[in-house]
């Protein structure tokens, strides 16, 4: 059993739960007086955290020349005194474990320690005063391993800090730190450094998060495009998953429903593939988008989604994907009000109400169906809305020419043309358009009109016709002249 796996043991008061590292009880050697004191101090720990600490920090003096049983005194001292909040104590101890990492313990244990120690501090940085204290964890680690030409751990830390100015929204220091970064990632020509190509991708990842949460739509698609098409490195599928969730959020924004569901889709499976619960909530993005690109698609048909269907956490969503595919706006607004936790998460309170609007406006389409006439507060009675939206839903029907009718805004009521009208009126709009094609064609066309007199000028000698003359009439009358220069009878005439 490792150091810290023993350590998780601790009571569920304390809730000492250390962990990260996994081997730092191989058989290292040393005094037996050092070790017992080491384990004496960890039996110390769960019960009486303050002895402990003292335990472990007389680790060190006990050694000749500094070794690996005072490293790992120290590494555990640090840890329980950060737990409990003691934090100038804890980063001068961090100094003294740093000094151990030039010859004392060789360099992939000391880096892996090192790097496990800021993980373990980052995940229990809670407050104000604790990322202080990890800020100085941070600079001093990067102080020292600069020295030694650790890049690697030197990328490692950088990214971490780079997390922590992400987290306190300083985007300066994070917008800096990220040129930093990618700068150190490319080599002597300029060019990507295959080898580093995962460091510049969280780079990456961390600059589109800050651009999201600003709202800076420009730079986060330049950056999102960049980041897409860097082949040089394979990156962690949770850096994966948050810049596909990032490029999913810009595409719901420009209302480009169709890339955000293929965004979405792509980093739930990433984030699946990481292990990490926020694919639970971005799969309730995805159902989102579903409902807002209007698709029957039921977005739990997938093979990676359907194991989530009847998750708890995803029950909400289910019901609400439900309801809008069989236009239950009943249904839907029950789910609604009854999970309004759902709306605790900025983003999907902020796109819900276009899918409610979407799923009212289908409602009012249907109740309105069978009457000529209605009043709006009948409407916003069936639907528990305020009359001012439907009146805002309706008039924006008639607007998309889904309804045909007007608004009496006085009275309260909307009138919707007969249907049976319409159909007349476009048979008479159809004949009318076809009599003044035919026309225009004889008029322009043909000859017209001629005169009796052989010499007359055309049309201007037209005889005069009386205003009973029917249009037929006039057509007919139309015909060319006979050999003598004189109309031909019409048929009918008697003679």
């Amino acid at each position: 059993m490792s150091d810290d796996d023993d350590f998780m043991q601790a009571s569920d008061d304390e809730n000492y739960d250390f962990e990260y590292e996994d081997d730092d009880d191989a058989e290292q050697g040393g005094d037996v007086d050092v070790e017992n004191k080491y384990y004496n101090a960890k039996q110390m720990k769960a019960d009486a955290p303050e002895e402990a600490i003292e335990e472990f920090l007389g680790v060190p003096a006990l050694e000749q020349e500094k070794g690996d049983w005072g490293f790992k005194g120290l590494k555990q001292a640090i840890k329980l005194e950060f737990k409990l909040g003691r934090y100038e104590k804890t980063v001068e101890h961090y100094n003294e474990l740093l000094t151990y990492v030039k010859s004392a313990v060789t360099r992939n244990y000391s880096e892996k320690s090192i790097n496990n120690m800021l993980d373990f501090i980052e995940k229990n940085a809670l407050d104000e005063a604790a990322n202080e204290c990890l800020e100085q964890f941070y600079d001093k680690t990067l102080e020292s391993f600069q020295a030694t030409n650790n890049e690697r751990l030197w990328l490692s830390t950088n990214t971490k800090l780079a997390r922590l100015y992400l987290a306190q929204k300083d985007y300066p220091r994070l917008t800096a730190k990220a040129r930093e970064l990618h700068k150190a990632c490319l080599k002597e020509d300029g060019t990507e450094d295959p080898s580093k190509g995962t460091y510049s991708m969280e780079a990456y990842a961390l600059e589109i998060q800050m651009y999201a949460e600003t709202r800076n739509n420009k730079r986060l698609k330049g950056l999102y495009e960049k980041a897409l098409s860097v082949r040089s490195a394979v990156p962690h599928p949770k850096i994966m998953g948050v810049i596909r969730e990032c490029g999913g959020k810009m595409y719901m924004s420009e209302e480009d429903w169709k890339k955000a569901q293929s965004d979405f889709f792509e980093s739930f499976r990433n984030y699946d593939e990481a292990g990490s619960l926020q694919r639970i909530q971005v799969l309730k993005y995805l159902v989102l988008t579903t409902m807002l690109m209007g698709s029957d698609i039921n977005p739990f048909d997938s093979q990676e989604t359907k194991p989530y269907k009847n998750d708890p956490r995803i029950a909400a969503m289910t019901e609400l994907v439900d309801a809008y595919q069989r236009d239950d706006i009943t249904q839907y607004e029950n789910v609604l009000k009854k999970n309004q936790d759902l709306l605790a998460d900025p983003f999907i309170a902020e796109n819900i109400d276009e899918v409610t609007r979407n799923m009212r406006t289908k409602a009012v389409v249907k109740l309105v169906a069978p009457y000529t006439r209605f009043r709006l507060d009948f409407i916003a009675a069936k639907l528990g809305v305020e009359i001012a939206e439907v009146q805002d839903i309706v008039g924006f029907l008639i607007m998309d020419k889904r309804l045909r009718g007007s608004i009496n805004q006085e009275a309260g009521t909307v009138e919707i043309e007969s249907q049976a009208d319409q159909g007349r009126m476009r048979a008479v709009a159809d004949w009318t358009n076809t009599i003044k094609t035919l026309a225009n064609f004889v008029l322009n066309e043909g000859e017209g009109f001629k005169s009796d007199d052989v010499g007359g000028a055309g049309v201007i000698g037209m005889p005069q016709m009386s205003g009973s003359t029917g249009v037929s009439d006039m057509l007919l009358s139309s015909q060319r002249p006979n050999a003598q220069g004189r109309r031909k009878p019409n048929r009918g005439t008697g003679r």
